[in-house]
């Protein structure tokens, strides 16, 4: 769901903390309104191939001309083209699999699932990165999966299942996305992905489009312009909170967005999550707050001379 920033922006910044905090809170309001407009529009018939493809083009002008003013051409040269495509293509198949999920599920509900991603992402990171993996982020790990069980229980009738499938799939393939972008951002600046994301996919999510497309009052055309709008905004002020604070300080905002689904979920379709709702996504929020608070600690004692000693016990 986020942009990670690439070590060419992180490096020799000078930290700002409550201005990161202030950019990656707004960045939440602007994710959450993204996905309003997005089941808003899923409830007017237009298809989910249509949203994803007006998101990134309406999306295009503003994230290429924030970063050809601030970094200039230069900043979207690549030497990866192939990396990109496959970022790319992951990428188009988690916004149609995140967008499905929110037509499929209260907003509340599909914001909660989407947050599953890390417990997904130390997953893989055991098994394709081989990375060590304590005993403390499994444990977290586990405690996440014990919210989705509570929050997709049969008995609890808050969930279709078929939307928590769609939305489970949303994160592992968010997931797979994260550990591809590890590896880009060591030569690629944050923007520049962003950029090629965008430029790569519409292409194929025009024909998507094109296949499922269907007449559209001017309201339902403003909606789409404020999705595209919205969700460039997101990306941008994800990037921009990255460079005055490290990872491990904003990424805690991020369960803001989880206030304002609720909030919208409560006012545009009076749906309000149950007890079971509540209890899973809080389990779901802690275990990924403490997996990245364990990363952060890993990270930082690999500094110092305990490093193999954290990286069992991480």
């Amino acid at each position: 769901m986020s942009v990670s920033a690439s070590p060419a922006i992180t490096e020799h910044r000078r930290d700002r903390p409550m201005r990161a905090i202030g950019l990656r809170l707004l960045a939440m309001l602007m994710l959450a309104a993204t996905y309003v407009c997005g089941k808003l529009l899923a409830d007017r018939a237009v298809s989910i191939g249509e949203i994803v493809f007006y998101r990134q083009l309406f999306a295009f002008p503003l994230v290429t001309g924030w970063l050809l003013a601030t970094m200039g051409p230069a900043a979207i040269k690549t030497t990866r083209i192939g990396m990109h495509i496959s970022r790319s293509t992951l990428g188009m198949i988690g916004m149609l699999l995140n967008f499905g999920a929110v037509a499929l599920l209260p907003l509340a509900e599909s914001t909660s699932i989407a947050f599953t991603m890390p417990i997904f992402a130390t997953i893989l990171s055991a098994i394709v990165l081989r990375e060590q993996i304590g005993r403390h982020r499994w444990s977290a790990v586990l405690f996440g999966f014990v919210g989705i069980l509570i929050m997709a229980h049969p008995e609890s009738q808050n969930l279709a299942s078929l939307g928590v499938i769609v939305a489970l799939a949303g994160a592992v393939v968010t997931a797979i996305v994260s550990i591809v972008l590890r590896d880009l951002n060591r030569t690629e600046s944050a923007p520049a992905i962003v950029f090629w994301f965008t430029a790569i996919s519409l292409p194929p999510l025009g024909i998507l489009a094109f296949a499922t497309a269907t007449a559209h009052d001017a309201a339902t055309w403003g909606m789409l312009l404020l999705l595209g709008i919205t969700g460039g905004a997101a990306q941008l002020l994800m990037t921009f909170a990255l460079r005055w604070a490290p990872v491990s300080l904003v990424i805690p905002m991020d369960y803001s967005q989880l206030v304002w689904a609720t909030w919208a979920g409560w006012v545009f379709w009076g749906s309000w999550p149950t007890a079971a709702s509540w209890v899973g996504a809080a389990m779901i929020a802690a275990s990924g707050l403490y997996i990245a608070w364990r990363e952060h600690v890993r990270r930082s004692a690999a500094l110092s001379p305990d490093e193999d000693r954290a990286g069992r016990s991480g």
